[in-house]
């Protein structure tokens, strides 16, 4: 079959070990594989350009920002956006193929199932549900949010189509990778969260992990994840709290305090994190 008319644009930093399985996935069937690197320290570029990509370096300006500018970089209307983490299975392959069978897609954008890969694992859990994003989308109609924070598409005024193959995501190396990558996204959170009154932090610290551990282990169903899911679905909640012990932290204490506030919270992220490797 001849290669679709669409871009795939990838993010990258410090990727080398995984950036090559993505675009194998994918640059067999698309048009122009574009990786986005923000200035990696080790062989993700030079890897990405042997695979068969195009590689332009970014500095960091932002999640949606950088995916803005890779939108940018392409040649075609039609994108696909995947992460340096994530692979393209065979059968999200066919189903986007089959879209173009006729020419353009029907919609303005589709959206699909992206299900973790725990550590080791090599596919999901059983009944694996964790996200569902639009990733394949008409750029002269939809674009991705220009927000440091939010990396989504905004889709508003258009129906969204809807395709069943997931898009596998291998997010965490290991639990101690999940959890300096929930320290980073924390600190970003925190940076862009609306000001909260002392009531409403002592009222989220108390609900916070309960709420978001029952989202994680039994919304999500990473219950079928046994011991693994387990501590994926605790460290979430936990990252949530830490978040909101951190902003009571940075009120109290002021905001040239937050190394201090910082050091504490991974001393109770460590501790929270019972079920070691």
């Amino acid at each position: 079959m001849a290669k679709l008319p669409l871009s795939c644009f990838i993010i990258s930093k410090n990727e080398a070990d995984r950036v090559g399985r993505t675009i194998r996935s994918v640059v067999d069937w698309v048009d122009e594989v574009i990786v986005i690197d923000s200035e990696s320290a080790d062989d993700t570029v030079a890897i990405a350009q042997k695979e068969g990509a195009r590689v332009i370096v970014n500095a960091w300006p932002g999640f949606g920002q950088q995916k803005r500018f890779g939108e940018d970089q392409c040649r075609n209307n039609w994108l696909l956006n995947i992460d340096s983490d994530e692979v393209v299975t065979p059968e999200l392959r066919a189903q986007i193929q089959k879209l173009f069978e006729n020419g353009e897609p029907e919609f303005a954008a589709y959206g699909m199932p992206i299900c973790l890969v725990y550590p080791g694992a090599t596919r999901p859990r059983y009944l694996a549900r964790d996200h569902w994003c639009v990733r394949l989308y008409n750029r002269t109609l939809v674009r991705f949010r220009n927000s440091s924070v939010h990396d989504s598409v905004v889709t508003d005024g258009y129906e969204v189509g809807k395709l069943d193959a997931p898009l596998h995501h291998f997010s965490i190396r290991s639990f101690d990778d999940m959890k300096r990558k929930l320290n980073r996204r924390m600190w970003i959170s925190m940076q862009h969260a609306e000001t909260l009154s002392p009531m409403r932090l002592g009222t989220r610290l108390l609900t916070e992990f309960p709420m978001h551990f029952f989202k994680y282990y039994v919304v999500r169903r990473h219950f079928t994840g046994g011991r693994s899911g387990l501590r994926y679905a605790r460290l979430q909640g936990w990252y949530r709290f830490l978040r909101i012990y951190r902003m009571m932290r940075a009120n109290v204490r002021g905001q040239n305090d937050s190394q201090l506030a910082d050091c504490e919270a991974d001393e109770l992220l460590e501790s929270c994190d019972i079920h070691r490797r």
